[in-house]
């Protein structure tokens, strides 16, 4: 707004004298000029830029789609796992979860504020009704007993209308900061759900782990015990000493002793995910059920996909407009506040004349209101937003940074993992022959039992590492799905 139309603006007085001379609509015709001339100080929105790779470094060129892909798109990603119990599970959270529940409310309280906000941009309007008595002193300087009554009744019925006229577009602002802050926690309940589901997925799949470890040992200790009982039978016959015995039944012992310990980390999977299901640990269980199937292939697009795709990301980003448009605020201080107001109703002495034509009133008035000095309190301000604003870019701008720092990390685990597990697998191969071998051997008596608890050590650490290796397989190809957005996209962001 030039200063040429800002002179054109009358003062607080001028305005205000203006309330007996001119009609309601004349008042209307002054308002919709004002609002029509208004204009929206403050910077408009730009996106911010972000750099991003042309390309996944980590991504297999051999990848094919994962199947079912569908299930990714629809947002039930945790489907891909062909697993029921999960899926179960899954849904629970949905309806019982109770940090989810608390990120719903955070949500509707932001859409509450955001019409509150929208109040701002029409007329206050308040009505109400009176009645009363009242006696006038005959004492009182200049009363006139002939003109003037000592008691009389007066009956109202007032309402009053004040509107700020929005010229310099700080409403506006206000209500593009609170829409904002409004999607920015839809997008931060999107990622609050996204976290919750893919956490349980992890905490299932570590669970199935440790059943698979668990059902290891003992099968493991079975086999153990076989191998004490056939060195306690050679003993008897003099063909084994007794520090063969006490060897089988030292490795033996030790092995149990491993399956009775996995039940502590079990337990504490199972608490977790009854928390997160909304369910007492007291009251929840999930049977036994070992991990055997292979993680999915999970299709991770390109990599200008992931800022339409994950909530944290979109999340910043209307941050970004929301202190963008505090600076919209923060310049409309430095402008005139222009505030129209008005009142009518009826008023009577009696209360059977209270609605008749007489009875009648108005007031129309206005003014306009300009800080000429406030020791630099409207510039701090302005640059409290500025700086509150660069410091939301550089936030956004960090969250896609980390973005891409997960999946890059995730598809790194998914790959390296692979070739381990590939390469363990031969371990566990080359172990069981060996303890084979030994067995054979010490049956023969060509060599001591030593050498088959050896084998035995090593078959059995490495068939554990092999069921780890799985596990650990399955929960990085969870936080890959998770660091691709679960099928969020930015579009599911309402339009509040």
């Amino acid at each position: 707004m030039n200063r040429a139309l800002q002179s054109r603006f009358p003062s607080s007085h001028e305005v205000s004298g203006l309330s007996g001379r001119l009609s309601p609509g004349i008042i209307a015709a002054i308002i919709a000029a004002a609002c029509a001339a208004g204009c929206t100080v403050g910077p408009n929105y730009v996106k911010p830029k972000a750099e991003v790779p042309p390309a996944y470094v980590e991504t297999p060129a051999n990848w094919k789609q994962a199947q079912p892909s569908d299930a990714i798109e629809k947002g039930k990603w945790w489907e891909i796992y062909q697993d029921q119990p999960l899926n179960d599970l899954e849904e629970q959270i949905n309806v019982s979860n109770q940090s989810l529940k608390a990120a719903q409310e955070q949500f509707a309280e932001a859409r509450a504020a955001l019409k509150i906000t929208r109040s701002q941009r029409y007329p206050t309007v308040t009505g109400y009704a009176g009645a009363s008595h009242n006696r006038v002193s005959a004492n009182r300087p200049l009363f006139n007993s002939s003109t003037l009554k000592q008691e009389y009744n007066d009956f109202t019925i007032p309402i009053d209308v004040s509107y700020e006229v929005d010229l310099w577009g700080r409403v506006r602002r206000v209500v593009e900061s609170s829409r904002s802050e409004a999607q920015a926690s839809a997008a931060d309940l999107a990622n609050v759900s996204l976290s919750l589901h893919a956490e349980l997925a992890t905490d299932y799949f570590q669970l199935r782990g440790l059943d698979a470890q668990k059902k290891l040992l003992d099968d493991t200790v079975q086999s153990f015990e076989k191998a004490l009982e056939l060195t306690q039978n050679r003993f008897q016959g003099g063909l084994a000493s007794a520090v063969d015995v006490a060897q089988a039944q030292t490795i033996l012992e030790t092995t149990r002793a491993q399956a009775i310990d996995v039940g502590v980390q079990r337990s504490a999977f199972q608490h977790a995910i009854a928390v997160l299901v909304g369910k007492p640990a007291s009251v929840f269980a999930l049977p036994p059920v070992p991990l055997e199937a292979e993680p999915p292939v999970i299709p991770s697009g390109m990599p200008s996909d992931l800022l339409e795709r994950r909530p944290d990301i979109s999340a910043a980003e209307r941050r970004v407009q929301e202190q963008n448009a505090q600076i919209g605020v923060a310049k409309a201080a430095y402008y005139p506040l222009v505030t129209l107001s008005g009142s009518g109703g009826v008023e009577s002495t009696v209360i059977t004349t209270l609605i008749q034509g007489p009875s009648g009133l108005y007031s129309l008035g206005g003014q306009a209101a300009q800080t000429l000095f406030d020791a630099g309190k409207r510039k701090g301000t302005l640059e409290q937003a500025q700086a509150t604003y660069e410091q939301s870019v550089d936030l956004y701008r960090a969250t896609i940074l980390t973005a891409f720092q997960e999946v890059e990390d995730n598809l790194a685990a998914l790959r390296i993992l692979e070739d381990e597990s590939s390469t363990q697998a031969r371990a566990v191969a080359a172990a069981q022959h060996s303890l084979s071998l030994s067995i054979t051997r010490y049956r023969g008596g060509v060599a001591n039992y030593l050498e088959v608890t050896t084998a035995q050590s090593a078959a059995l650490s490495d068939e554990v590492t092999a069921v780890n290796l799985l596990t650990r397989r399955m929960a990085a190809s969870v936080l890959l799905v998770k660091a691709l957005g679960g099928g969020w996209n930015v579009s599911q962001i309402p339009r509040v």
